[in-house]
Parts: structure tokens; sequence; C-alpha cells
């Protein structure tokens, strides 16, 4: 049991809680919850499900973390284990609703993020670690975060998508397809604008390795650097100068037959 609990909160006997975790007023903790050192439930706060959370986590009011996957498959997902598994050092804005899997596997979020007020993780979720997901960001069922991706606020991004690493995805932005790493997405629906300069720049990522990036982007998105402007986007994939590991990376993810980036007649948009 948490040494610092406040008399008004419900806390299961089953649920395994560190002793130096503070757990603030009108929380309930379910059974089968793990909670790791640290970490501090402000007040209000949901805890459910076979969730365990890490070290040093914050969690804010009208928070709830591990509820039941929104789905409607009912029976066909009844005595399967709905998982969710939280790294250290996250923070949990007010009204943030994370979910457990939909069936056997579990809802990840890495370490280091933060999820401000009013945003969804949604079952099957996989976050990587340092992100920003900002107010009203809704992320749907299977979708994958790597790291070190930010949000602008009401961003959506559609089920079974995965945003590369590095990428910003504007305010507003509605991501039907997938977004590539070290990018800035815009719109509805959500297309390539450039290269995420500032976030690189955050990031520490080296003036040459960026400038590299930005001769990329021109290179496969705008069609510059291409001769007579007519080779199509995968003839300037192949001829892209990978001679710096970030072009390399962000090459690496565009051949993956599984998604990747393709021009369409109404503008560049990503798959």
């Amino acid at each position: 049991m948490a040494r610092r609990c406040h008399e008004s909160s419900i806390v299961d006997p089953r649920a395994e809680i560190a002793d130096d975790v503070e757990i603030g007023p009108f929380c309930h903790v379910h059974a089968g919850v793990r909670i790791g050192a640290g970490t501090r439930l402000l007040s209000h706060v949901v805890v459910m499900g076979s969730t365990t959370l890490g070290l040093s986590n914050v969690i804010h009011p009208f928070t709830v973390i591990g509820g039941d996957a929104q789905v409607r498959k009912g029976a066909a997902s009844q005595g399967t284990r709905h998982g969710l598994e939280i790294g250290d050092h996250n923070v949990f804005r007010e009204s943030v609703t994370v979910n457990t899997s939909s069936g056997d596997g579990t809802t990840r979020i890495g370490s280091h993020n933060l999820f401000m007020a009013g945003c969804h993780v949604a079952h099957d979720v996989v976050v990587g670690s340092r992100c920003v997901v900002a107010n009203g960001v809704q992320l749907a069922g299977h979708v994958i975060i790597d790291d070190w991706v930010t949000f602008g606020g009401l961003a959506g991004v559609a089920q079974h998508l995965r945003v590369g690493q590095g990428a910003f995805v504007a305010a507003g932005a509605m991501c039907e397809r997938d977004v590539p790493p070290f990018v800035i997405a815009q719109g509805d629906r959500a297309r390539v604008r450039a290269i995420n300069v500032v976030g690189l720049e955050r990031r520490g990522v080296p003036a040459e390795s960026i400038a590299a990036l930005r001769r990329a982007f021109a290179s496969l998105w705008k069609g510059e650097a291409r001769e007579g402007g007519s080779c199509s986007f995968d003839d300037a994939l192949r001829a892209l100068d990978r001679s710096d590991p970030w072009v390399g990376l962000l090459a690496a993810w565009l051949e993956d037959p599984v998604r990747g980036v393709r021009p369409t007649k109404r503008g560049l948009r990503p798959l």
C-alpha cells in the first residue's frame, strides 16, 4: 500500500504499489494495477485494467488510465489479456484517456512523454519516448508513434498508421496515411510540407545532417535536383545520396514496402 494515500481514495488491496507512490484525493486504483516508485496520482484519477506504470509518472485530475478498448468485438474479446504498459517520467494532463489492448497484446507507452489535456490513446497503440501529444489529439487503434514525435492540438491519426521519428504533425492535421520521419505534416487530409528543422535542431541533430535532409526533401517531394524535373519519386529515392546517416534513416523508412510516400495528382501527401 502507498505510504501517502488520501483517505478519500479507493485502492484495491490486490494492486501492487511502490511505497513512495502518492495518491491524492478521490482516486480509484483497481485490482491488477502495478504502479512504480515516485509516481503521483494528483486527484480524481482512475487506474484500471492490467496496467503497469513505471517510475515517476505524474497523472493529473480526471485522467483514466487502462480503460477498456472502445471496440465492438463483444464476446469475441472475452478471455483475453488486455494489457497496458507505461514507462517512466511521463506526464498525463487533465482528462487524458489511455485504453488497454483489444485482445491478447499490449498498448505500450515509452518514457519522457507529455500528454496534454483531453488527448486519447486508443487500444493497441504504441507510443515511443520523448513525444509531445498536445491538447485534444486523437490516436486511433493500432497506431504506432515513433520517438521524438510532436503533435499540435486537435490533430488526429487514423487506425493502423505509423508516424515516423522526429515528425511534427501540425495542429488540426488529419492523418489518413503514414507520416515519414523528420517531416512536417499539415492539413486535412495531412500532406508532407517540409523538413521539421526546429525539431531536429532541438534534438541536437548536426547542422550538416539537417542540410542533407533538406536536400533530400527537395529531391523527393519538390522535384528539385531531378534531371529535367521528370523522373519519378521512385527514381529520386533510388538516386538519393545516403552518405549522411539521417538521410539513410529516411530512405530506409520510405523503402519499407508496408508504408512510404508517393505523389498524387492533388499534390504531395503521405501514403
